[in-house]
């Protein structure tokens, strides 16, 4: 038994120690700083004026607001487009090719963000390669601006949130008895009955992992609502930004980047609790 725990000490220490280092430690001298500010004379001291500013001043929780809602959206989105490609991949296309379709997919997240958000770029700018050939069809008579909306602001964020809901459905759908779907289409099921009663019910958990990834991923991006969203595409990370790059006021960015985490913490657990799910059965 001494043998047991001493290795378990072993492997269960750089995990503690990393949980510290990396997160615990950061987000307790995070909300120091933010219950920190000075006052008229200039002594710095303890106060919640920090917080108080996010909800004072509309610009700051209406654009956690938006920044909240395209996030669902975006999730939403994510997995409508992801779940059929995960399906096809584990339950239509021969067993021999899933692992290179799978490695397919996962190519274009081989590069970083920024070099995949600029070909987005690349494409639907005014000289873009979309525009060229819109105009050499005949279907547009001069260049049109895609970029620097909510629309295409929204399709990048997708696009950079993809890998992250499809490896969980991948994984979900691969434990998924092949002999339950054929005996739902032998007793007269039809591909949306099967869907919404079986694999939906199945795949779960793993849909509700992924989109709490794809959740937290596109809640604290800064890069794509920034470089596809322009300067109409408000984002909460940017007002974070501002605060401690544009202003150097590290407490009230403390402070937002505190909100960020308990008000993002809250909505998880509000959807944990309407798919009646366990944090403990999702992260498995």
């Amino acid at each position: 038994m001494s043998h047991i725990r001493w290795g378990l000490l072993v492997f269960i220490t750089p995990v503690l120690v990393w949980l510290t280092l990396l997160i615990l430690l950061p987000q307790v001298d995070m909300f120091i700083m933010a219950i920190r500010a000075e006052d008229e004379l200039g002594v710095m001291g303890f106060t919640l004026g920090n917080f108080k500013l996010f909800f004072m001043e509309p610009i700051y929780w209406r654009t956690f607001a938006r920044t909240a809602t395209f996030s669902v959206l975006v999730t939403f989105l994510t997995f409508l487009i992801t779940m059929p490609v995960a399906f096809y991949i584990t339950k239509v296309v021969s067993p021999k090719f899933q692992g290179f379709l799978a490695v397919l997919v996962l190519m274009p997240f081989w590069v970083s963000e920024l070099v995949r958000v600029y070909g987005w770029m690349i494409l639907l700018r005014e000289s873009g390669i979309i525009n060229h050939f819109l105009i050499k069809f005949g279907l547009l008579e001069q260049p049109i601006e895609m970029l620097y909306n909510d629309v295409t602001m929204v399709m990048g964020l997708v696009y950079t949130s993809m890998l992250f809901m499809l490896v969980p459905l991948l994984s979900a759908l691969e434990s998924l008895d092949n002999n339950l779907i054929e005996a739902a289409y032998d007793l007269g099921g039809n591909v949306w009955s099967i869907a919404r009663k079986i694999v939906i019910p199945h795949c779960l958990p793993g849909i509700v992992s992924g989109s709490i990834v794809v959740f937290m991923l596109t809640l604290g991006n800064y890069l794509t609502p920034n470089l596809l969203g322009g300067k109409n595409g408000l984002w909460f990370t940017e007002q974070i930004y501002n605060q401690f790059i544009a202003s150097f006021n590290w407490n009230q960015g403390s402070a937002f980047g505190f909100l960020l985490l308990i008000l993002s913490s809250g909505i998880i657990w509000l959807g944990l609790k309407l798919t009646n799910q366990r944090l403990g059965k999702v992260a498995q």
